[in-house]
């Protein structure tokens, strides 16, 4: 299975985990293609990519305000960390499945 044949699974199987509200089902799909296409997009946008961060990118302003709040350095699992992890190795199915699921119950939310 290829990785974007087991991104829709999971996106799917994550979406309807929870319950929706009749009327929302849609809501909670619309919502999971958000949530995933935000986490397999998001870090290349803000500048994380395989080759570090890009200068002058929203990524490296995070970067250096990160490093200047903890005096110097960035912190291991911060944003900046995990933005740049995200970056360079790509996303785990774990991490999809939950941006499908908060994607998912953000919109049914919201569309309420």
């Amino acid at each position: 299975m290829s990785k974007v044949s087991a991104i829709i699974c999971i996106t799917l199987i994550a979406s309807m985990a929870i319950q929706p509200s009749e009327a929302g089902v849609g809501h909670w799909i619309a919502g999971a293609a958000v949530g995933v296409t935000a986490v397999a997009f998001a870090p290349a946008a803000l500048g994380f990519g395989a080759l570090g961060i890009a200068s002058g990118s929203i990524g490296a302003g995070m970067m250096s305000a990160s490093a200047i709040a903890s005096g110097g350095g960035v912190a291991a699992g911060g944003i900046v960390a995990t933005m740049q992890s995200i970056g360079v190795a790509g996303a785990s199915y774990g991490a999809y499945a939950a941006a499908a699921a908060a994607g998912g119950a953000a919109v049914d939310y919201l569309a309420k």
